[in-house]
């Protein structure tokens, strides 16, 4: 099969989240089944010289956006076994930024369009197109209304996937003639609730709706998860299937000694103790090997948790943890997390920033990953964490649900809670907190943990039969 993945991020090219993850693994997962998966995405300024360099131009074209023709270049890259197709328009991608700009219904109107137009230029011509989120969910519907009546695009099938459902490319009315150049009649495409809902279009026109977890996909049809949209979600439910995100392996690890301190292995855990006692030391924290160090790597956000942290966060202190903190996000938390390191020296470090060298080594110095989401569409991290010998405390929401199993459950390789409240996460902790002093117990939860496969094959395999189902 022919698939072209479309995304509006994708490392090592941009990232801002899961999606650039899940754009780097899932292509490479497929080409490995024997599919042609290619990508698509946007020639972004901040694209760095070293890839640019590296491009071919294959040529140009014009595209409508609306009642504005705007100039679409198309650039080719194959790197690391995988084609890549750039669009190029300076006026949309040359920002300082990938999203959060006024105009990026419009920026998004333009790059949706052009994935079909560049089509017969590149000389690609897809089974499926897979859509990924709000970005890309124009795809579908122009596919629908412009192009299905041409016979090089009758075939063309389509996947729309939900990474987060809290982005929905909700607009006024003010976008629908001037900026997305749908004829009147056709409307209620894009009409959910009284506004403008480009993710709705997609829903609606795609051929398959999938989301990034099982639990999460299940999630959608309850107001408390869904951001307005489980009304849609349980209409389209016959053709929505939860798929949980894998990491890739190699990316993620700890016998590569080149990111982290020390490598180790499930069978060697002698580097894992190297890491933790030179990540305390870095970060200022006491070294202390019967006293467990817990890691927290996240938006520093309320839907992550931080209010039940904030609300416990003495206890936690007290229950006998060190935590190394590493993020950016909403002052108040920020603030808070900056004003305990100074109340408690030695035993919590905090650094505000992204900082993707120091996040490995906390994933891999940390005995313990606190990762207490109110909602959680996959969760990587978790995934991450166990890879590198680092046990999970979660609650059971979406794909930590489906990641993460209680060890109290059995063959267990984590800690988790049910209800959204900070006493239930405080006994998660405590939990860990006992098996972690018995060291017998402790190390082979480790090597468990460390065995989970989360690699994409798994996935990718899913993946192929919603392609093979939709294509027959």
């Amino acid at each position: 099969m022919k698939i072209l993945f479309a995304t509006s991020e994708a490392r090592p090219f941009t990232a801002s989240g899961g999606l650039s993850d899940v754009a780097a693994s899932l292509p490479k997962a497929l080409k490995t089944r024997k599919q042609a998966c290619r990508i698509i995405t946007p020639l972004y300024g901040s694209i760095k010289d070293e890839y640019r360099d590296k491009m071919k131009y294959i040529g140009n074209l014009a595209v409508n956006v609306s009642w504005r023709e705007q100039y679409c270049g198309i650039f080719q890259l194959n790197e690391g076994g995988i084609i890549y197709y750039f669009i190029d328009n300076e006026y949309y991608f040359k920002r300082d930024k990938l999203y959060g700009h006024y105009d990026d219904c419009e920026r998004f109107a333009f790059f949706s369009p052009a994935v079909s137009e560049v089509l017969p230029l590149i000389g690609f011509t897809p089974d499926v197109i897979h859509c990924n989120d709000w970005q890309t969910a124009l795809i579908p519907v122009y596919l629908e209304l412009f192009y299905k009546n041409r016979e090089e695009f009758s075939n063309i099938k389509t996947v729309f996937t939900i990474h987060n459902v809290q982005y929905q490319g909700m607009y006024g009315y003010y976008v629908f003639e001037d900026v997305l150049g749908i004829p009147y009649e056709s409307s209620g495409i894009v009409d959910y609730n009284g506004k403008i809902n480009i993710m709705k279009g997609a829903m609606d026109n795609c051929d398959k709706i999938t989301t990034v977890s099982p639990t999460y996909a299940e999630e959608l049809t309850n107001p408390w998860y869904a951001h307005g949209m489980d009304k849609l979600i349980r209409q389209h439910k016959y053709k929505v299937t939860g798929i949980l995100n894998g990491i890739d392996h190699k990316q993620y690890d700890p016998s590569n000694a080149s990111d982290i301190y020390a490598p180790f292995s499930a069978q060697d855990l002698i580097g894992k103790k190297i890491n933790k006692n030179k990540l305390s030391y870095d970060m200022g924290l006491d070294v202390k090997e019967n006293v467990p160090l817990m890691g927290i790597v996240s938006r520093l956000v309320s839907h992550k948790g931080f209010d039940l942290i904030q609300y416990v966060f003495d206890e936690i202190i007290y229950a006998g943890v060190s935590i190394a903190v590493l993020g950016t996000g909403e002052p108040e938390y920020e603030q808070f997390l900056l004003e305990m390191a100074a109340r408690y020296p030695g035993k919590i470090s905090v650094k505000i920033g992204f900082i993707p060298d120091l996040a490995k080594k906390i994933y891999a110095g940390s005995d313990m990953f606190l990762m207490p989401s109110r909602s959680e569409p996959c969760g990587l991290a978790q995934m991450i964490s166990l890879r590198y010998g680092t046990i999970p405390i979660v609650r059971e929401t979406g794909g930590l649900s489906d990641s993460i199993k209680d060890c109290s459950m059995g063959k267990g390789n984590g800690f988790t809670f049910k209800r959204y409240d900070a006493g239930e996460m405080l006994g998660a902790i405590h939990r860990a907190l006992e098996v972690y002093n018995n060291s017998t117990d402790w190390e082979n939860l480790v090597k468990y943990g460390m065995e989970c496969n989360f690699k994409w094959n798994v996935s990718a395999g899913e993946y192929i039969k919603i392609y093979e189902e939709i294509i027959k």
